[in-house]
Parts: structure tokens; sequence; C-alpha cells
């Protein structure tokens, strides 16, 4: 699974030491999933976090929802 793969995501060494970001911005993607664990929903993350897009949720959703399915042989 290569995260770099996904367009709503970037990890940069200078920013938040090299962690997966949501693009153009400073918050880790794993603090969408730890919130998202933790019974947020959707909106409350947007609300909470607006610098990150609908749009960049549903990418990230995808992307890992991608990865779920079986590969062929």
């Amino acid at each position: 699974m290569d995260w770099l793969e996904c367009s709503a995501v970037e990890r940069n060494p200078n920013k938040m030491s090299g962690a997966l970001i949501f693009k153009g911005t400073r918050l880790p993607v794993a603090t969408f999933f730890e919130n998202m664990n933790d019974g947020a929903s959707i909106d409350d993350f947007l609300e909470w976090f607006p610098g990150v897009t609908r749009e960049q949720l549903k990418a990230v959703l995808l992307f890992t929802a991608s990865t779920l399915e079986p590969q062929a042989a």
C-alpha cells in the first residue's frame, strides 16, 4: 500500500516529521482515523479541522477501501 498514490495526501520531511498528512495542511492522516475510531462523524472532523476538505476525506476512504479488495494473482 503506497499512500503517496492517494491524491489527497503528501509526505514532507519538513512537515510533521515526515508523517503522512493531508495535502496542503500539517494534519496527519492518522488523526482522521483516530477520531473516527473514537466515534466522531465526518462532519465533526470537518468542523474540528477546517483545513481538510470533504473531497480529501473521500479520497482517503476510497484509497483505503481499494487496498482491502482482493488482488488478482
